[in-house]
């Protein structure tokens, strides 16, 4: 089996969504996404590993950005990590891990460009999702500013990473680089919200908690304490779910900005974006629900959704459109109430831009090891 063949049979494992997803990309784009996919998900399986310290999985993941910036052996640290794993970790992982010289690989044999935007995504992602893990707990976050640095680190990187793919594939898409970049990190943090706000008492349960006290304090709610039917917690998860709706709004606009022709990268976003949209308006119908399970998208849905974007997919009227109805009913934040988060590029001219968070900067913080990100893992 060729390396990238490896790719292919391991991804429907750790990630069902992209598997049925990243087949739409065009070819010249389904090694490289699949590549990125795979190699922020052995970033996610080393931080979320409950059998590894903080001083463990800090250790684990600054070897792993050496083994894609060529300074570590790939083999030593499969050899080293694998052990480490506990039943927690799902099998397709272990396997992954296992199996991260061919997936490195892979990225050896991209082009510079490509190659570079995925380190960065991935140092970038490793160092501010290991600085969030180490203060996770039932309390949330304090700020809604928090919540969307939290976005950022888990998703909205991997948006700015694909933005980079897309432009390097297309030049007719290149031309809308920089307003692409604007729309990128929030296109992810719409998905990542509704990922959390769907979440909340899977999360919950493992000892984690993505919310914003701030928006949650006027209702009279104090997440650390927070029990389900505690009466004010449906009118603050609104508030959310609004904000996430105006986040996916802009997801929408930077899809429109895709050519037409490119049919299977804007079916590639739109996809997700309907499956978000479908799932906020489950939230928004069914208060106080306790689990992620009762506002689970029916697969009928799912279904139909996918039918009528690939419909309309070439017809940006049409998709607004489907975008409304499928938004009606929504709660949807005032105009000009939601900061849309801005972050500098990846890439400058071809090179990397400095982390703001360096893998491996010392805070001081309670740790919680029990706590693990939302499930939901998303990006564009």
């Amino acid at each position: 089996m060729s390396d990238e063949a490896y790719q292919d049979y391991i991804l429907p494992g750790v990630s069902r969504t992209f598997a049925l997803t990243i087949p739409e990309l065009p070819q010249a784009l389904r090694t490289s996404v699949t590549n990125a996919y795979l190699l922020c998900r052995i970033a996610d399986t080393i931080e979320d590993e409950p059998a590894l310290s903080p001083t463990a999985s800090l250790h684990f993941l600054q070897r792993f950005v050496g083994v894609l910036y060529g300074t570590e052996p790939a083999a030593a640290l499969a050899q080293d990590l694998v052990p480490q794993l506990s039943k927690e970790t799902l099998p397709a992982e272990h396997d992954l891990v296992a199996n991260v010289e061919r997936v490195v690989r892979v990225t050896n044999r991209l082009d510079a460009q490509q190659r570079l935007a995925i380190q960065r995504c991935v140092e970038v992602m490793a160092g501010g999702m290991h600085q969030f893990q180490q203060t996770a707990s039932l309390r949330g976050v304090p700020r809604l500013t928090d919540l969307d640095d939290y976005c950022y680190y888990v998703a909205g990187v991997v948006g700015q990473m694909l933005t980079e793919l897309f432009c390097g594939y297309s030049p007719a898409i290149g031309r809308h680089r920089d307003e692409l970049h604007g729309l990128a990190v929030s296109f992810a943090q719409g998905l990542q919200m509704t990922n959390i706000l769907k979440d909340v008492w899977e999360d919950r349960a493992r000892g984690a908690c993505w919310l914003p006290q701030e928006v949650f304090s006027p209702h009279g709610i104090d997440l650390g304490t927070l029990r389900k039917g505690d009466k004010g917690f449906d009118a603050a998860m609104r508030e959310l779910v609004g904000i996430a709706h105006e986040h996916l709004r802009n997801a929408l606009s930077y899809t429109l900005l895709i050519p037409g022709k490119e049919a299977g990268l804007r079916r590639f976003c739109l996809w997700a974006i309907g499956l978000a949209v479908l799932t906020l308006r489950k939230i928004a119908e069914t208060p106080g629900f306790t689990s992620g399970k009762q506002v689970k998208v029916p697969r009928s849905a799912v279904a139909v959704t996918r039918i009528t974007t690939n419909i309309s997919v070439r017809n940006n009227w049409m998709l607004k459109r489907l975008f409304d109805i499928a938004a009606r009913g929504v709660p949807l934040a005032p105009p000009g109430s939601v900061r849309r988060p801005s972050r500098p590029a990846l890439l400058q001219n071809g090179a990397a831009i400095h982390s703001e968070y360096p893998l491996g900067a010392e805070r001081p913080v309670q740790i919680d090891r029990g706590a693990r990100r939302s499930e939901g893992r998303s990006a564009l």
